[in-house]
Protein backbone atom coordinates (compact mmCIF):
# COMPACT_ATOMS: atom_id res chain seq x y z
CA UNK A 1 0.00 0.00 0.00
CA UNK A 2 3.22 2.52 0.92
CA UNK A 3 3.93 1.49 -2.46
CA UNK A 4 1.05 2.54 -4.06
CA UNK A 5 0.91 6.31 -2.20
CA UNK A 6 4.79 6.52 -2.82
CA UNK A 7 4.26 5.63 -7.04
CA UNK A 8 1.28 8.07 -6.92
CA UNK A 9 3.04 11.12 -5.19
CA UNK A 10 5.80 10.56 -7.52
CA UNK A 11 3.20 10.45 -10.79
CA UNK A 12 1.94 13.93 -9.48
CA UNK A 13 5.21 15.61 -8.72
CA UNK A 14 6.54 14.53 -12.18
CA UNK A 15 3.53 15.86 -13.84
CA UNK A 16 3.62 19.32 -11.61
CA UNK A 17 6.89 19.76 -13.11
CA UNK A 18 6.23 18.95 -16.65
CA UNK A 19 3.54 21.56 -16.25
CA UNK A 20 5.48 23.88 -15.06
CA UNK A 21 8.03 23.46 -17.47
CA UNK A 22 5.23 23.78 -20.51
CA UNK A 23 4.74 27.68 -19.25
CA UNK A 24 8.24 28.73 -18.57
CA UNK A 25 9.12 31.59 -20.40
CA UNK A 26 12.23 31.95 -22.80
CA UNK A 27 14.69 34.98 -22.04
CA UNK A 28 14.49 37.50 -24.97
CA UNK A 29 17.63 39.92 -24.51
CA UNK A 30 18.33 42.63 -27.33
CA UNK A 31 21.40 41.33 -30.17
CA UNK A 32 24.85 42.86 -28.75
CA UNK A 33 25.66 43.67 -32.94
CA UNK A 34 22.12 43.70 -34.08
CA UNK A 35 21.51 43.36 -37.87
CA UNK A 36 20.60 45.83 -40.22
CA UNK A 37 19.50 45.76 -43.99
CA UNK A 38 19.44 49.11 -46.15
CA UNK A 39 18.41 49.61 -49.36
CA UNK A 40 19.08 52.28 -51.24
CA UNK A 41 17.69 53.40 -54.74
CA UNK A 42 20.44 54.50 -56.97
CA UNK A 43 20.88 55.34 -60.74
CA UNK A 44 18.73 52.63 -62.37
CA UNK A 45 19.32 49.65 -59.57
CA UNK A 46 19.41 49.50 -56.10
CA UNK A 47 22.38 49.07 -53.42
CA UNK A 48 21.35 46.83 -50.40
CA UNK A 49 23.63 47.00 -47.34
CA UNK A 50 23.13 43.69 -44.89
CA UNK A 51 25.56 44.05 -42.08
CA UNK A 52 25.84 43.60 -38.24
CA UNK A 53 26.41 46.60 -35.86
CA UNK A 54 28.81 46.25 -32.64
CA UNK A 55 29.10 49.11 -30.57
CA UNK A 56 31.75 51.09 -28.82
CA UNK A 57 30.89 50.53 -25.33
CA UNK A 58 33.66 52.97 -24.21
CA UNK A 59 36.10 51.01 -26.08
CA UNK A 60 38.80 52.06 -27.99
CA UNK A 61 38.25 50.70 -32.08
CA UNK A 62 40.59 51.34 -34.46
CA UNK A 63 43.71 50.49 -33.56
CA UNK A 64 42.72 48.02 -30.22
CA UNK A 65 39.58 46.33 -30.60
CA UNK A 66 39.73 46.70 -34.60
CA UNK A 67 43.44 46.11 -34.76
CA UNK A 68 45.58 48.60 -37.78
CA UNK A 69 46.70 46.51 -40.83
CA UNK A 70 44.66 43.01 -40.46
CA UNK A 71 41.42 41.58 -42.29
CA UNK A 72 38.47 42.50 -40.73
CA UNK A 73 35.36 41.58 -41.81
CA UNK A 74 33.35 44.98 -41.49
CA UNK A 75 30.99 44.64 -38.97
CA UNK A 76 30.13 41.73 -36.31
CA UNK A 77 28.85 38.08 -36.96
CA UNK A 78 28.03 36.81 -40.31
CA UNK A 79 30.07 38.42 -43.57
CA UNK A 80 28.86 41.84 -44.83
CA UNK A 81 27.19 41.62 -47.75
CA UNK A 82 27.12 44.83 -50.27
CA UNK A 83 24.49 44.06 -53.37
CA UNK A 84 24.28 45.98 -56.37
CA UNK A 85 21.39 45.52 -58.49
CA UNK A 86 22.99 47.08 -61.50
CA UNK A 87 26.78 47.81 -62.76
CA UNK A 88 28.46 50.53 -60.65
CA UNK A 89 31.92 51.98 -60.17
CA UNK A 90 33.02 52.42 -56.92
CA UNK A 91 36.07 54.85 -56.52
CA UNK A 92 36.43 54.45 -60.34
CA UNK A 93 36.79 50.76 -60.52
CA UNK A 94 33.89 48.82 -62.67
CA UNK A 95 31.85 46.02 -60.42
CA UNK A 96 29.59 44.21 -61.87
CA UNK A 97 26.09 43.79 -60.76
CA UNK A 98 25.77 40.83 -58.19
CA UNK A 99 26.50 40.69 -54.04
CA UNK A 100 29.58 40.67 -52.55
CA UNK A 101 31.46 40.20 -48.86
CA UNK A 102 32.59 43.60 -48.08
CA UNK A 103 35.85 43.32 -46.00
CA UNK A 104 38.57 45.93 -44.88
CA UNK A 105 42.31 46.46 -43.43
CA UNK A 106 41.88 49.82 -41.09
CA UNK A 107 45.12 51.71 -41.06
CA UNK A 108 45.66 55.02 -39.08
CA UNK A 109 46.74 56.92 -42.75
CA UNK A 110 44.14 54.96 -45.11
CA UNK A 111 41.82 51.75 -45.75
CA UNK A 112 41.72 49.29 -48.16
CA UNK A 113 38.07 48.38 -48.75
CA UNK A 114 37.53 45.23 -50.48
CA UNK A 115 34.30 43.48 -52.10
CA UNK A 116 34.83 39.51 -51.99
CA UNK A 117 33.28 36.97 -53.77
CA UNK A 118 33.17 34.13 -51.11
CA UNK A 119 30.07 35.05 -48.50
CA UNK A 120 30.18 32.44 -46.04
CA UNK A 121 33.97 33.75 -44.65
CA UNK A 122 32.13 35.12 -41.83
CA UNK A 123 34.75 36.56 -39.29
CA UNK A 124 37.53 33.93 -40.26
CA UNK A 125 39.54 36.27 -42.09
CA UNK A 126 43.07 33.90 -41.30
CA UNK A 127 41.03 32.37 -44.60
CA UNK A 128 40.65 34.95 -46.39
CA UNK A 129 42.33 34.28 -49.93
CA UNK A 130 43.81 36.72 -52.30
CA UNK A 131 41.97 34.51 -55.34
CA UNK A 132 38.48 35.46 -54.19
CA UNK A 133 38.96 39.38 -53.80
CA UNK A 134 36.90 41.15 -56.49
CA UNK A 135 38.12 44.36 -56.18
CA UNK A 136 40.38 46.26 -53.55
CA UNK A 137 39.97 50.36 -53.07
CA UNK A 138 42.57 52.09 -51.21
CA UNK A 139 40.78 55.51 -49.28
CA UNK A 140 41.75 58.18 -46.79
CA UNK A 141 39.64 58.21 -43.46
CA UNK A 142 38.22 61.13 -41.52
CA UNK A 143 38.25 62.23 -38.17
CA UNK A 144 34.85 63.12 -36.94
CA UNK A 145 33.95 65.38 -34.20
CA UNK A 146 31.11 63.29 -33.34
CA UNK A 147 31.21 60.03 -31.93
CA UNK A 148 29.45 57.04 -33.67
CA UNK A 149 28.39 54.88 -30.89
CA UNK A 150 26.88 52.20 -33.42
CA UNK A 151 28.91 50.99 -35.94
CA UNK A 152 27.03 51.95 -39.33
CA UNK A 153 27.38 51.78 -43.31
CA UNK A 154 24.70 53.88 -45.61
CA UNK A 155 24.66 55.63 -48.51
CA UNK A 156 24.59 59.87 -48.53
CA UNK A 157 24.72 62.25 -51.07
CA UNK A 158 23.19 60.32 -52.86
CA UNK A 159 21.85 61.94 -56.48
CA UNK A 160 21.06 59.84 -59.67
CA UNK A 161 24.49 59.12 -60.89
CA UNK A 162 26.60 59.32 -58.04
CA UNK A 163 26.74 59.07 -53.95
CA UNK A 164 28.97 58.26 -51.46
CA UNK A 165 29.23 54.70 -49.42
CA UNK A 166 30.32 55.95 -45.87
CA UNK A 167 31.38 53.87 -43.66
CA UNK A 168 31.30 55.06 -39.77
CA UNK A 169 32.26 53.82 -36.21
CA UNK A 170 33.79 55.39 -33.21
CA UNK A 171 35.46 59.18 -34.68
CA UNK A 172 36.29 57.15 -37.95
CA UNK A 173 34.29 58.09 -41.19
CA UNK A 174 35.35 56.02 -44.66
CA UNK A 175 33.73 57.13 -47.90
CA UNK A 176 34.31 55.51 -50.79
CA UNK A 177 32.30 57.37 -53.99
CA UNK A 178 30.05 55.41 -55.92
CA UNK A 179 29.24 56.53 -59.47
CA UNK A 180 27.38 55.13 -62.15
CA UNK A 181 26.49 55.42 -66.05
CA UNK A 182 23.13 56.40 -66.82
CA UNK A 183 22.74 59.08 -69.28
CA UNK A 184 22.99 57.05 -72.05
CA UNK A 185 20.43 54.14 -71.15
CA UNK A 186 17.88 56.96 -70.01
CA UNK A 187 18.59 59.19 -73.66
CA UNK A 188 17.93 55.59 -75.15
CA UNK A 189 14.28 55.58 -72.56
CA UNK A 190 13.58 58.91 -73.76
CA UNK A 191 13.81 58.56 -77.54
CA UNK A 192 11.66 55.36 -77.50
CA UNK A 193 9.19 56.95 -75.15
CA UNK A 194 8.43 60.20 -77.59
CA UNK A 195 8.35 57.78 -80.34
CA UNK A 196 5.66 55.48 -78.73
CA UNK A 197 1.78 56.23 -78.51
CA UNK A 198 1.58 57.52 -74.68
CA UNK A 199 4.54 59.37 -74.52
CA UNK A 200 6.07 60.50 -71.00
CA UNK A 201 6.45 64.31 -71.95
CA UNK A 202 6.96 65.40 -68.59
CA UNK A 203 9.47 62.83 -67.48
CA UNK A 204 11.42 63.72 -70.84
CA UNK A 205 11.85 67.24 -70.01
CA UNK A 206 12.62 67.46 -66.46
CA UNK A 207 15.63 64.65 -67.38
CA UNK A 208 16.49 67.29 -69.86
CA UNK A 209 15.72 70.43 -67.39
CA UNK A 210 18.18 68.81 -64.61
CA UNK A 211 20.64 66.58 -66.23
CA UNK A 212 21.47 70.17 -68.49
CA UNK A 213 20.43 69.10 -72.24
CA UNK A 214 18.95 70.60 -74.81
CA UNK A 215 16.28 73.43 -73.06
CA UNK A 216 14.53 74.27 -76.38
CA UNK A 217 13.31 70.51 -76.66
CA UNK A 218 12.58 70.44 -73.31
CA UNK A 219 10.24 73.23 -73.28
CA UNK A 220 8.45 71.82 -76.66
CA UNK A 221 8.04 67.86 -74.13
CA UNK A 222 6.66 70.54 -71.34
CA UNK A 223 4.41 72.05 -73.25
CA UNK A 224 2.74 68.90 -74.88
CA UNK A 225 2.79 67.80 -70.63
CA UNK A 226 0.72 70.63 -69.89
CA UNK A 227 -1.22 70.61 -72.67
CA UNK A 228 -2.38 67.28 -71.84
CA UNK A 229 -2.63 67.98 -67.93
CA UNK A 230 -3.89 71.21 -67.89
CA UNK A 231 -4.55 71.65 -63.84
CA UNK A 232 -0.75 69.57 -63.31
CA UNK A 233 0.87 72.66 -61.54
CA UNK A 234 3.99 70.78 -60.52
CA UNK A 235 4.58 70.55 -64.64
CA UNK A 236 3.61 74.36 -64.88
CA UNK A 237 6.12 74.59 -62.18
CA UNK A 238 8.94 73.12 -65.01
CA UNK A 239 7.72 75.23 -67.67
CA UNK A 240 8.38 78.23 -65.84
CA UNK A 241 11.95 77.31 -64.71
CA UNK A 242 12.94 75.78 -68.26
CA UNK A 243 11.45 79.57 -69.41
CA UNK A 244 13.26 81.25 -67.10
CA UNK A 245 16.69 79.43 -67.88
CA UNK A 246 16.22 80.31 -71.17
CA UNK A 247 16.64 84.18 -70.03
CA UNK A 248 12.07 84.39 -71.10
CA UNK A 249 11.35 86.29 -67.89
CA UNK A 250 8.14 87.14 -69.46
CA UNK A 251 6.80 83.47 -70.21
CA UNK A 252 8.32 82.13 -66.92
CA UNK A 253 6.82 84.59 -64.66
CA UNK A 254 3.13 83.95 -66.29
CA UNK A 255 4.07 80.41 -66.28
CA UNK A 256 4.88 80.98 -62.32
CA UNK A 257 1.40 82.79 -62.03
CA UNK A 258 -0.51 79.50 -63.61
CA UNK A 259 1.23 77.43 -61.19
CA UNK A 260 0.26 79.63 -58.40
CA UNK A 261 -2.81 79.88 -59.70
CA UNK A 262 -4.08 75.84 -59.89
CA UNK A 263 -1.64 75.17 -56.58
CA UNK A 264 -4.21 77.07 -55.09
CA UNK A 265 -7.03 75.72 -56.35
CA UNK A 266 -5.82 72.15 -55.45
CA UNK A 267 -4.88 73.55 -52.22
CA UNK A 268 -1.52 72.80 -52.22
CA UNK A 269 0.65 75.69 -50.47
CA UNK A 270 4.06 74.18 -51.31
CA UNK A 271 4.03 74.59 -54.88
CA UNK A 272 2.74 77.99 -53.87
CA UNK A 273 5.69 78.77 -52.05
CA UNK A 274 7.99 77.44 -54.64
CA UNK A 275 6.29 79.18 -57.61
CA UNK A 276 6.60 83.00 -55.42
CA UNK A 277 10.17 81.54 -54.60
CA UNK A 278 10.88 80.96 -58.35
CA UNK A 279 9.52 84.74 -59.42
CA UNK A 280 11.41 86.45 -56.40
CA UNK A 281 14.87 84.71 -57.55
CA UNK A 282 14.23 85.30 -61.10
CA UNK A 283 13.29 89.35 -61.19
Amino acid sequence: MKIKKTSKALLFLAFGMISMSSVAQKITVPAPSPLQTTTQKFGLGEVTIEYSRPMAKGRTIFGDVVPYGKVWRTGANATTKIMFTDNVKIEGKEVKAGTYGLYSIPNKDYWEVMLYSDLNLNGNVADYKAENEVARFKVKPVKTASKMESFTINMENVMPAEATLVISWENTMVPLKLTTDIDARVMKSIDESVRSEKPEYFKAATYYFENGKDLKQALTWVNKATDENPKAFYMFLLKAKIEYALKDKVAGKASAEKTIALAKEAKNEDYVALANKLMAENK
